[in-house]
Parts: structure tokens; C-alpha cells; sequence
């Protein structure tokens, strides 16, 4: 619809920025990978722990990661979610203070670690890198901002909404059943990145597995109506 505002469920969500890697230069990015060595993680392994100082950067080659963090009030909220391109643990370098969100490994993760020294000294000799890095950041903020601006006017309803059709564009695997989404999160993660308690995500799942929107079980989800949840948040009249 022409002239139709854009608001942060529009677009993809989590992923809807070029991954670092994406952004550079071939031989950029073929010196950044040189700097380090590979390493892999098995699934659900956590890769860099909140609050613990930072020592290293990852360069994610294969597979998904998570990436979470535990308020002072019991939430533990879904930031993000990083896969092949991305680059993770770049804040805590950068700042050299304490890491600010955990990172677990959602399936097998194919990586290249790389020692915080030499990050920061190949960004000094490299500004076409660093200033990727500088946009890949803003784009980010920018992302965030503009959800807390909106999100701001939603119901906890709403915004659950929001989320699991996120996922159902960026993880969602079709099956005969509906669209599974690939990434196993916890009803406590669910909570913290609507910024509601535990209990009333348990109550509003409950309620839309009533409805047959969606279908649980431990840690998966399939939804089966994603025409319900678009009317949940207004979109079939936008």
C-alpha cells in the first residue's frame, strides 16, 4: 500500500542486515580470516558467557548461534540470533570491559577465533574494515531503537506475535504440520524478549494452541497459523 508506514515487523526481524563478513572487500576478508584459527562448537555449547572479560572475537562460518542476556530482574532475553557472516564478541573488545549477552551455539558452529590484540591492531592498520564494522554497529543500534520505539505501543500479546513471525521468516521450516521453526528457545527467552514474565507467555501459548495457531513441545515450536498471528498485530488491514 502506497505511503504505508514501516515498522520494525515489516522487514526480517533479527536478520535483516548484510552479516560482517558480507561487507567486506574479498581480500579484506580473506586477510581477517588469516589473523586467526578455526575452532567448533557442538550444539548448545555456550560459546562467550555474559559478564566474563572478553579476550577474543568470533567470525561465524557455519551454523546459528543465540544470543542472550540475563537482567537484574530474572529475564533472560533473546537479543539476537547470528549465523554465517557475523561477527560476535566485537563489543567487548573493542570497549576491553566485560561481555554484555551470552552466546550459545543452536547447532553445530564452524568458527574462526581471533585473539582481541590482533583484532584491534588489524582494524588500526585496516580503516576500510573498521568502518564496516562502524556501520555493521549503526545498523544494529538503529534496528534496536526503532523496535523499543514501537514495541513500546504493543501488548505483550502483540509483541509475541511479532516475534514468532520473525522467526517463522528468518527459521522457519515447512512441514506437513505447519512451519517449524528451527531454533530451540525456552519459554523464560520468549518472555524476557517481550519483556513480560514467564507465566504469561505460558498463558498466551496456551492460548493459541487452543486456537491452533501454534503447537508445542520442549523447546519447539510449530506454527500453524501464521494468518492469525498477522491479525494479532493488525497487518491483514494495514
Amino acid at each position: 500500500m502506497a505511503g504505508r508506514q514501516t515498522r520494525a515487523w515489516d522487514d526480517d526481524g533479527f536478520d535483516d542486515r548484510v552479516p560482517f563478513l558480507a561487507r567486506l572487500e574479498k581480500e579484506d576478508r580473506t586477510a581477517l580470516v588469516a589473523i586467526g584459527r578455526p575452532l567448533c562448537y557442538p550444539a548448545r555449547e555456550v560459546i562467550m558467557r555474559q559478564d566474563e572479560p572478553s579476550a577474543h572475537v568470533l567470525l561465524l562460518l557455519h551454523g546459528w548461534t543465540k544470543v542472550t542476556a540475563l537482567a537484574a530482574n530474572g529475564y533472560e532475553a533473546l537479543l539476537a540470533l547470528r549465523g554465517p557472516g557475523d561477527i560476535v564478541g566485537e563489543g567487548a573488545a573493542l570497549s576491553r570491559r566485560q561481555r554484555s549477552a551470552t552466546v550459545t551455539a543452536l547447532e553445530a558452529v564452524e568458527a574462526v577465533v581471533i585473539e582481541q590484540g590482533r583484532f584491534t591492531a588489524f582494524l588500526s592498520g585496516n580503516p576500510r574494515v573498521a568502518l564496516q564494522l562502524l556501520s555493521l554497529t549503526t545498523d544494529r543500534q538503529r534496528s534496536t531503537d526503532r523496535r523499543r520505539l514501537e514495541w513500546a505501543a504493543l501488548t505483550v500479546r502483540e509483541r509475541l506475535a511479532v516475534l514468532l513471525l520473525e522467526l517463522v521468516r528468518t527459521h522457519g521450516n515447512r512441514t506437513d504440520e505447519g512451519i517449524e521453526l528451527t531454533i530451540g528457545l525456552s519459554q523464560q527467552e520468549f518472555a524476557g524478549s517481550v519483556g513480560s514474565s514467564r507465566e504469561a507467555v505460558a498463558r498466551l501459548l496456551k492460548e493459541l494452541r487452543a486456537r491452533q495457531v501454534v503447537a508445542t513441545r520442549r523447546r519447539r515450536i510449530v506454527v500453524l497459523r501464521p494468518d492469525v498471528l498477522r491479525r494479532i498485530i493488525g497487518e491483514s488491514s494495514a
